[in-house]
């Protein structure tokens, strides 16, 4: 069965959950990650996830902000630990733009042993994508783009699953139109949305170039997306949030909608 599991589902700052991140494991047990959240928390994510680490090969990062990237680090000390081992077979793939690219290169050269570092370029290798490339992996293709961010440079993907099946990642800015092309008529849409729209004033999305829930929810019915996910959101009322976030969105979207929980799999 092909699923994924949030890892985290929460914007920057939370507490109460971790940092936006993502697993994809395909029929045959291989994975593939986007993003890493903000800290080694994410090595505890997928330990409860229940992710082999041998069947981790690909990973996906979307932009350089904190609570995306600076777990991609801990990913990366871990694959390079297990293949000095010789407990990891294969390589590791990343794609990033050349902005992540440069940013993972410099950390990893000013915090890893030299032993792990030599394994970049050799059992992990970094591959910078650009605006509209297409790369193939675990029978999927994936097609990177530049959402066009104000912030920090930061690419989406369209995601076409070996059956046709389309799943499109929008990253964790509100909705360009840029990415219509890659996002129309998905059968799986992940859209962030910081907090619901009657809470605006109190969460300031639109200050942080985010959205509400109101507007994922209008953009997902515009490009006629089957299914809605929402994440990277705020943290003050956990308890409640799936419940107030999937009313809020079946106001504005007439597909199915998901508010998963850290850990939460939804079988694609």
């Amino acid at each position: 069965m092909r699923e994924l599991t949030m890892l985290g589902t929460g914007s920057a700052m939370v507490t109460n959950c971790f940092n936006t991140c993502f697993v994809i494991q395909m029929e045959d047990g291989e994975c593939f990650l986007t993003d890493a959240g903000g800290g080694n928390t994410i090595l505890r994510q997928l330990e409860l996830a229940g992710v082999d680490w041998r069947r981790l090969h690909y990973m996906f990062v979307t932009h350089g902000h904190t609570d995306h990237v600076l777990g991609v680090i801990w990913v990366m000390r871990k694959i390079a630990t297990m293949l000095n081992q010789g407990k990891y077979e294969g390589q590791f793939h990343i794609y990033c733009h050349d902005a992540v690219k440069e940013m993972l290169e410099v950390m990893t050269g000013l915090t890893f042993k030299k032993k792990d570092l030599a394994q970049l370029g050799k059992g992990i290798l970094i591959h910078e994508m650009k605006d509209g490339e297409q790369v193939e992996f675990l029978g999927a293709r994936l097609t990177a783009f530049d959402i066009l961010s104000t912030k920090a440079k930061q690419f989406g993907y369209e995601l076409v699953f070996s059956d046709g099946l389309r799943l499109c990642c929008l990253g964790d800015e509100p909705y360009n139109e840029h990415a219509e092309k890659y996002a129309k008529g998905v059968d799986w849409l992940l859209s962030e949305a910081f907090c619901q729209y009657k809470d605006r004033e109190i969460f300031k999305p639109y200050e942080k170039n985010h959205s509400t829930v109101k507007e994922a929810g209008e953009v997902a019915e515009r490009l006629g997306a089957r299914n809605l996910i929402l994440y990277h959101t705020e943290d003050k009322d956990m308890v409640h949030r799936k419940e107030n976030y999937s009313a809020e969105a079946k106001e504005y979207f007439s597909g199915n909608v998901f508010v998963p929980e850290d850990l939460e799999t939804l079988a694609l």
